[in-house]
């Protein structure tokens, strides 16, 4: 029998003991504000850029631990920090967020990436919520606005599609968007929130979700058809399983038990669709039609993709009752914890070869950063304490 109170200890002593002090002292920028996330090993800064995206995922981190586990002043200090930089440099003025910026805030990538908006959203919507500060309610309501406009043409004048090209839409928006607005609930008007969700929830599951393969593909046509190229097949086994658990905090939210059935079948069917049954461990990529990929890392095995299922097991299986869950979550944990915690130093290794040999030794760079090791040792033992509590 599974032991939930010593696992709901185990992740969280990860998180409070290993992980976040780890960020607390290697990825602030006490000269000049923000945060490093180029980390190696031990911690030590091998590149000073700062890429928006995982400045505002730090912030948000650091004020859901505030606001969540404990009003330690250091997180709200580095949170307000990072976020005081963010205002200061990573946009435009108009709310339009750059993709990095030298380490003295100098822009240098257009803001062409839709998610640095999305995470500037999340991380001034709870450091508000730990603040008080209108101002950060207002920054993140404004770029949510943003968000929503630019939802049919993402890059906007950054896009390199030639005029009249076959047009595609993504699954990683509105998966995304499942998160940021009940994140920013607490600043939406009602009707807005709920219409904003529907749309989402339509997306997720009657667009991307394909019945006839009981998948969720990663781009579909502007008609929501199948596309038989490249992107038109690929998939992406750790984002659909994310976006479940997404589905399942939004069905709990709302009193929509179907949600949480159809999220928690959908992600049993894609973590053993997914599963490397040579070498353990979740592909990166796959092609719906077996056919071979663009992506040369399609077989890599990364952090966030088995981080994310640890998450979503838990959670289908404490929302519905279904043992295929907690299984996975054993089989998963067993996995994750054996190749990518690293032994010898705080954080964890973020990207393994197909055999789950160790690519790269950095703890952050330009995709890694404060954020989905974190989230995820929180979101397990959040969920294996409740189940603790119940057993």
């Amino acid at each position: 029998m599974i032991d939930f109170k010593q696992l709901a200890d185990q992740y969280r002593d990860e998180l409070l003991e290993r992980v976040m002090p780890f960020w607390m002292e290697h990825s602030i920028d006490h000269e000049m504000g923000g945060f490093f996330t180029c980390l190696e090993r031990d911690g030590s800064v091998y590149d000073t850029d700062k890429f928006i995206w995982l400045q505002c995922r730090e912030v948000w981190m650091l004020s859901v631990l505030y606001n969540k586990v404990e009003r330690r002043q250091a997180w709200l200090d580095a949170a307000v920090q990072g976020a005081e930089f963010l205002k200061k440099y990573g946009h435009d003025g108009q709310y339009n967020w750059y993709f990095s910026l030298q380490r003295d805030g100098q822009p240098l990538v257009q803001p062409y990436n839709i998610f640095s908006y999305t995470f500037a959203v999340i991380a001034f919507g709870q450091l508000y919520l730990a603040t008080g500060n209108a101002e950060y309610a207002d920054v993140a309501k404004r770029t949510f606005d943003i968000v929503l406009q630019k939802r049919q043409c993402p890059k906007g004048q950054w896009s390199k599609a030639a005029p009249g090209a076959r047009a595609l839409k993504d699954f990683a928006l509105p998966m995304i968007l499942c998160n940021v607005a009940l994140e920013i609930e607490h600043l939406l008007e009602p009707a807005f929130l709920q219409q904003t969700i529907g749309i989402c929830l339509h997306e997720v599951l009657d667009v991307f979700y394909r019945p006839e393969l009981d998948l969720i593909v990663e781009n579909v046509s502007q008609e929501g058809e199948l596309v038989d190229c490249h992107e038109g097949r690929l998939l992406n086994p750790g984002h659909a399983i994310e976006a479940m658990w997404f589905i399942m905090d939004l069905g709990k939210r709302l009193g929509r038990p179907e949600l949480i059935e159809k999220a928690a079948h959908i992600a049993l069917r894609e973590v053993e669709y997914g599963w490397d049954k040579q070498y353990g461990g979740i592909f990166y990529f796959m092609d719906r039609l077996g056919r071979p990929l663009q992506q040369l890392e399609w077989d890599q095995k990364l952090w966030w993709v088995h981080i994310e299922t640890l998450i979503t097991m838990l959670k289908g299986y404490e929302l519905t009752g279904n043992p295929e869950c907690l299984t996975w979550f054993e089989k998963v944990h067993d996995y994750t914890w054996s190749h990518f915690r690293d032994p010898e130093h705080d954080e964890w290794f973020g990207y393994l070869n197909r055999r789950g040999e160790v690519l790269l030794t950095l703890k952050g760079g330009k995709w890694k950063g404060c954020f989905h090791v974190p989230r995820g040792l929180f979101q397990c033992w959040q969920t294996l304490q409740r189940l603790a509590e119940q057993s």
